[in-house]
């Protein structure tokens, strides 16, 4: 875990609190310190691979998650593993659609680039949607988080692409120092 005070993290509120405020109009801390934590988290491979299956195998496939999701169908043994594996799916689709959409067709059986751009983003909305409706007892105060999260899915990842253009920007100094003697 990444604190607080660690300077990726305050790297990743300061560039995508700009971005969210000012590109897509989302003021609401609470989104911006959770997708900030999110980048960060992610940083570690372990967590972006984290949801195993019974074989305790990583699941990277999005279809393989939301079978795993299903406490109904599937192998979900409560619905407390439902709401990991959602949350999880919106986290995972939300990064990868923000910061590496040109990676999604990458993943196996992807034949349609845009198809399955909008397939990740209608599973990472809808996943953010159930995680929502998990309202009671421990999750009452975060639920409103992931309904906002839901309901501004979008927004976010074109917030978070932004984000990825000015890391790209960052890591070439003749870029940087180019685009200050033109402004």
């Amino acid at each position: 875990m990444i604190s607080e005070s660690h300077p990726l993290q305050q790297l990743f509120v300061e560039l995508i609190g700009r971005h969210y405020a000012e590109e897509i109009g989302i003021r609401d801390p609470q989104i911006v310190n959770y997708v900030a934590h999110l980048m960060a988290e992610f940083c570690e491979v372990e967590q972006l691979f984290k949801i195993r299956n019974s074989a305790d195998k990583p699941l990277t496939d999005v279809g393989e998650m939301l079978i795993e999701s299903n406490p109904v169908y599937g192998p979900a043994p409560s619905f407390d593993r439902e709401r990991q594996v959602r949350k999880h799916i919106g986290d995972y689709t939300l990064f990868f659609t923000g910061m590496f959409p040109e990676s999604i067709n990458h993943f196996r059986l992807r034949r349609d680039r845009t198809e399955n751009f909008v397939d990740w983003i209608k599973a990472g909305k809808e996943s953010y949607y159930i995680v929502s409706k998990f309202e009671h007892f421990e999750y009452t105060k975060v639920a409103p988080l992931f309904a906002s999260l839901s309901s501004h899915f979008e927004q976010c990842v074109y917030g978070l692409n932004q984000v990825k253009n000015d890391l790209q920007e960052m890591q070439h100094p003749i870029v940087r120092r180019t685009n200050e003697l033109l402004m």
